[in-house]
């Protein structure tokens, strides 16, 4: 079986970044996931092929695996059973993950079997077992990714979602970050021979909202107001995440000018009560498609500027 170059499937360098890799691997998946190539036989076998990388790549124990044995890796797997069998008779742990976003009953290359055993799970659930010397194993761990909205998490509130034929509910607290990731404890998979349940791990992935940006606990976006108001001062609407205000726009505004909202951005995450600001740029709407009589009325005002 040929060696695979994880590396060039994401088309990213060795020296990448955990979040390099990510990066990579969410922009391909989505160019190549079925929903997306209803029928593509080469658009399927190259989102395993993502899939497969991903799960060698974003593991750290397996990326260092990877590195470490690179081409020569069929005499490196030779040592790495060795020392497994060694640790296992003195009651070592080791490590086993399997898929990543793989259909059901599809497996991994032969390449990525021999290297690092296991076989392909389902959606986005990626794999690890325990065992220990008196023979109870620790069932093993579920990895699993929850696509939310940014006003979603603006507010606490429940998720119920299916794992193995399992449902799970949780109450996802206001203020989650962008690839922050949970534990709960005994949610994976059964325990063999009396041994513990395996936890449940959870990344939360946000999708950019239309209206506001968030940076940290705070929120900007931007405003129109038109060119009278600018000038001559008076009243604009605000979007917030709870309503909308009405907001005093000074005489003489500026385009470009930022003007900030204490107490209107982003929950603290676990912090009831309590929110970041929401800071807003005004953009000025110059008028258009004017009369001839308004032409003529900025002129004077002009003149009058210029005496």
């Amino acid at each position: 079986m040929a060696y695979i170059d994880y590396y060039k499937v994401l088309g990213i360098d060795k020296k990448a970044t955990p979040e390099e890799i990510k990066k990579a691997y969410r922009k391909l998946a989505r160019k190549y996931h079925p929903d997306v190539n209803p029928g593509d036989k080469e658009a399927e076998k190259k989102f395993k092929e993502l899939n497969e990388a991903n799960e060698v790549l974003s593991h750290k124990e397996n990326r260092e695996k990877y590195d470490k044995y690179g081409e020569n890796w069929k005499h490196g797997e030779e040592q790495e059973k060795a020392q497994q069998q060694y640790q296992s008779q003195r009651g070592g742990n080791y490590g086993n993950y399997s898929g990543a976003d793989f259909g059901e009953g599809e497996d991994f290359s032969d390449f990525f079997q021999s290297m690092f055993g296991g076989g392909g799970t389902r959606a986005g659930f990626g794999q690890n077992s325990r065992g220990s010397a008196s023979g109870k194993f620790k069932g093993q761990d579920v990895s699993a990714e929850l696509n939310l909205n940014l006003r979603e998490v603006a507010v606490s509130h429940q998720q119920t979602f299916e794992i193995n034929g399992k449902k799970v509910r949780i109450t996802i607290p206001a203020g989650v970050a962008d690839g922050q990731k949970i534990k709960l404890s005994g949610y994976g998979n059964p325990g063999q021979n009396g041994g513990p349940n395996g936890d449940l791990f959870i990344t939360f992935n946000i999708k950019e909202d239309p209206h506001f940006k968030r940076k940290g606990d705070d929120l900007t976006s931007e405003v129109e107001i038109d060119f009278y108001t600018a000038v001559l001062g008076g009243e604009v609407p605000i979007k917030t995440l709870d309503g909308s205000v009405n907001l005093k726009v000074k005489p003489e505004t500026q385009n470009g000018t930022k003007v900030r909202l204490k107490g209107k951005g982003f929950p603290l995450y676990k912090k009831e009560g309590e929110f970041g600001d929401l800071f807003v740029t005004y953009m000025i709407k110059i008028p258009t498609h004017l009369t001839e009589k308004e032409k003529e009325l900025f002129q004077q005002l002009k003149d009058l500027k210029n005496e």
